[in-house]
């Protein structure tokens, strides 16, 4: 993989134009050699939600490890004590991975093999499994919810629905955990949350960089890498040094920053109003990068793209940091460390909202699809609190507005 330093704007370097749509029969080919710039989610026939019917595995009261009164509730039904709104039963708190107790990861790495083993729900081309499901899901709306207004809002909402289908399926009874980045940042490859036992096991290696531990070793993802549905490993190829661009400082710069345009660009790639921008390269997008099958790295000098010079955010560092599957972001799902990842970097969203609620739960910014990706024959379409987020019949679809307050129905989540 060749390093890139201080990447050019993509526009400078390729003079892209606008893309048209792409028929959704080529995203759902095995063909290995993508050339979906765009996809147009009203063309897929998306399944309709349907509200579950009860939890296939665990009928009954289910308390709840992570409720608002710091006390597990004798029923799931019962309202803490007070919710933010009167609509949620119970608050949500997400906490970070590592105060998690042996038996809470425990806990929550099974509720994740279950949906692991749990068929299809969307009946989407090539998914088999409900994990399956939710790489479909952001494999079909990345380039409406990366460099865009949408980047945010959607993946809250995909965390959410996430989160649901964990406890209606799963019986899972926490809430989201969260991956403290700035603990680990410079140095993933020894960070605890990679245990083989109570983590998300281990680096990848041999020829396909598949992982070799933990409860996921064995599984197979049936869609990805990128926009290829090619049955494979989850794989990782651990980059200490790109993993830096987690670190504190490229997340509190943006905390300065004074509205939500800004600010999302600078938590999704490390854009800084005033500075001239930095984009990934064309071939990210594409799902063509991390490479495929991969091909070795050298960790200690960058193994990719060279995102701290450039591109150092939050939301870069953690995804480029771990490499494989996750450093891909069209199927980066297909880690199921992602969630842990978004929702990490949703708390840093939640964090700068807190600071001026009174403006920040309204602000809205950018467009409802990536910066040089245009709509054919529309071109560029602002982002609005009314744009509906699609979940692709795994939970019920949302408007932007509707996830603006993590604290508000439907999410009723809070962090710690």
């Amino acid at each position: 993989m060749v390093l890139l330093r201080n990447v050019l704007t993509v526009q400078a370097v390729l003079g892209l134009a606008s893309a048209a749509a792409i028929p959704a029969s080529q995203i759902f080919s095995r063909d290995i050699t993508p050339i979906v710039y765009r996809i147009d989610p009203n063309s897929l026939n998306l399944p309709a939600y349907e509200e579950p019917s009860g939890r296939a595995k665990a009928p009954g009261k289910v308390p709840c490890l992570d409720c608002e009164t710091g006390t597990p509730p004798p029923d799931q039904n019962t309202p803490t004590d007070p919710p933010s709104d009167p609509r949620c039963l119970q608050m949500y708190i997400r906490r970070a991975w590592d105060s998690f107790t042996d038996t809470e990861k425990k806990a929550y790495l099974d509720a994740v093999v279950c949906l692991m083993n749990t068929p299809t729900k969307t009946g989407l081309p090539f998914a088999q499994t409900l994990h399956d499901d939710f790489v479909k899901m952001h494999q079909t709306m990345a380039n409406y919810a990366h460099n865009s207004g949408w980047f945010l809002p959607f993946h809250r909402a995909m965390l959410h629905t996430y989160e649901q289908t964990l406890r209606n399926t799963c019986a899972y009874r926490g809430a989201l955990p969260y991956w403290n980045e700035w603990a680990d940042a410079g140095s993933f490859s020894t960070a605890s949350i990679f245990d083989p036992v109570y983590g998300f096991g281990g680096n990848g290696s041999g020829e396909g960089q598949c992982i070799q531990d933990g409860p996921f070793a064995n599984y197979t993802l049936n869609t990805g890498p990128g926009y290829n549905n090619i049955p494979h490993c989850i794989w990782r190829q651990f980059d200490d040094y790109s993993s830096t661009a987690s670190a504190r400082q490229y997340t509190e710069r943006c905390f300065e920053l004074d509205n939500y345009y800004d600010f999302t660009g600078c938590v999704e790639n490390g854009h800084m109003p005033g500075v001239a921008r930095n984009d990934l390269p064309i071939e990210v997008w594409r799902g063509e990068v991390p490479q495929w099958p991969p091909v070795p790295i050298d960790p200690s000098q960058g193994g990719g793209f060279d995102i701290v010079q450039a591109l150092a955010s939050p939301h870069n560092g953690g995804h480029i940091g771990v490499g494989g599957e996750m450093g891909n972001p069209i199927s980066s799902p297909g880690d199921p460390l992602f969630f842990l990842h978004h929702a990490w970097v949703d708390r840093i969203w939640w964090q700068w909202q807190r600071k001026n609620l009174t403006e920040r739960l309204t602000d809205i910014g950018g467009f409802s699809s990536a910066h040089y990706y245009p709509l054919p024959d529309v071109g560029h379409v602002p982002a609005t609190l009314e744009d509906n987020l699609n979940m692709v019949g795994l939970g019920p679809d949302k408007k932007i507005g509707d996830v603006m307050d993590s604290r508000q129905w439907p999410l009723c989540v809070e962090y710690k």
